[in-house]
């Protein structure tokens, strides 16, 4: 089984990454620092995944998100400053915990379902944008970031992907986000989600985004 499947070295982590997301990681762990120099060194892919709650051994869920190195840092000290882009969803078949220093896992790729062209998908994406975009417009507005244009992406898979990294939400709700396969009910679920933190901004002022986190989608004037 393991010949068919994609060895992948695993980066357990309390929290969640999307496909399309960055993040920045400080690593400072020998492990995982001999991880990032394995992928650079092999212009290789590694997973996040999320760790299970109360896991002193860092065991992680089946589901997570490839990341490429998209730039890093090493420090005096020998500790890294790396920024991942998120790129593709995968499971865990198999766990290799002996042959390199840190957790490999044998994955496959998630599928995900095909988006058919229906009168709930196009109202389901439109108001999807529509959300986010007075979310983005409404947190930046508290840091007098003027908005000129808000560049989303328009194929509903990657929307809902993007959006859901925005959420503030438990690691567990974004876990299952993260696992459901059908575009159209992530952004089903996304919906009042966005909607309910649109409410909340509105009252307790800034405190999820900022302008460097947006930089992708977004251009000041």
């Amino acid at each position: 089984m393991a010949d068919a499947l994609e060895e992948l070295p695993l980066f357990p982590l309390n929290t969640v990454l999307f496909p399309y997301a960055q993040v920045q990681l400080h690593i400072f762990e020998p492990r995982y620092r001999e991880l990032v120099r394995y992928c650079v060194e092999n212009d290789a892919c590694f997973g996040v995944v999320l760790t299970r709650p109360g896991s002193d051994d860092l065991e992680p869920y089946l589901v997570g998100t490839a990341v490429r190195i998209a730039g890093m840092q090493t420090l005096d000290d020998g500790n890294m400053d790396v920024r991942v882009q998120g790129q593709r969803r995968f499971r865990i078949r198999k766990f290799d915990e002996d042959s390199k220093p840190f957790l490999v896992g044998y994955v496959e790729p998630i599928v995900e379902m095909e988006v058919e062209d229906t009168p709930r998908a196009n109202a389901l994406t439109f108001r999807l944008k529509e959300c986010v975009e007075e979310y983005i417009r409404i947190e930046l507005r508290h840091y007098d970031f003027k908005v000129q244009q808000i560049n989303l992406p328009s194929e509903p898979t990657a929307l809902s992907f993007v959006v859901a990294n925005l959420l503030k939400i438990e690691n567990l709700d974004k876990q299952r986000l993260l696992e459901t396969t059908d575009t159209i009910e992530r952004m089903a679920e996304i919906v009042p989600l966005l909607q309910q933190q649109i409410i909340e901004v509105h009252t307790s002022g800034p405190y999820r985004v900022t302008p460097g986190m947006l930089t992708e989608w977004v251009s000041n004037n």
